[in-house]
């Protein structure tokens, strides 16, 4: 499966992405998202990680207003 990178206030979505079998790491800062498929963010900072480019090559997925079923929906789209 992929490695997401999921912000730590969005617990209940990292919870979700390990039981569909993900490798779910906490991002605090872009050495965080290295190697990361793609990340989730909640949206309330857009500039989470303090950078105000993304240094992955994955998807950014912004969970702002979306339900823990959405974003784990979200993602299974971008990594398809």
């Amino acid at each position: 499966m992929a490695k997401i990178g999921v912000e730590p206030a969005l617990s209940n979505v990292k919870e979700a992405l390990e039981a569909m079998g993900h490798e779910v790491v906490d991002i605090r800062s872009e050495d965080d998202a290295a190697g990361c498929d793609s990340i989730v963010i909640s949206g309330t900072d857009k500039d989470v990680m303090g950078m105000s480019d993304v240094a992955i090559e994955g998807s950014v997925i912004n969970a702002e207003g979306a339900t823990t079923d959405q974003i784990c929906q979200m993602v299974q789209d971008r990594l398809s």
